[in-house]
């Protein structure tokens, strides 16, 4: 019989295993991760829970009312100026961002789950990746022929897009 131990604490193993993302689908064929520590709580909502509001920039959806606070929820895939699958949806797959400037609704096309990664493993993105992306991105990893985009929360959160009239 066999008695292997393990000798890592439980703590030495989680750090083997890398930092901790939510993975999910900005449209069909983009997968894209966000950094747990920024990933609040993923929501899904009908699609007339938000509050549209007049004069927002397109990628702007509305507003809900979560948890007795009112976040601004934007689709992610118009903000990142990506191809939009258009299906027709009776409800909304939201990721609730938190940064220290405060929270935001993400709209994506599908929630994957979560995921590891080793921070080594995330390549810069400056030639492999479309200019439109780059100002939102930490960087990219390539997974079993995959490319899985590396978002940058505080990008999305401070956008210009977000903070301009369309």
């Amino acid at each position: 019989m066999n008695n292997c131990q393990n000798f890592l604490t439980p703590q030495q193993t989680q750090n083997n295993l890398g930092d901790g993302y939510l993975k999910f689908q900005v449209n069909k064929h983009i997968s894209a991760v966000l950094s747990i520590k920024n990933a609040q709580e993923v929501i899904f909502l009908p699609v007339e829970s938000v509050t549209s509001m007049p004069n927002m920039p397109a990628c702007i959806l509305g507003l809900i009312n979560w948890q007795n606070s009112l976040i601004w929820v934007i689709d992610l895939a118009i903000m990142l100026n990506v191809k939009v699958d258009n299906k027709i949806t009776w409800q909304y797959n939201i990721i609730i961002i938190r940064t220290d400037l405060g929270l935001l609704g993400l709209v994506v096309f599908e929630i994957k789950g979560t995921t590891r990664f080793i921070s080594d493993r995330i390549d810069s993105p400056e030639l492999e990746v479309q200019s439109k992306l780059l100002p939102y991105l930490s960087g990219y990893v390539r997974q079993d022929k995959e490319i899985i985009y590396v978002l940058d929360a505080i990008a999305i959160v401070q956008s210009s897009v977000l903070h301009t009239n369309s």
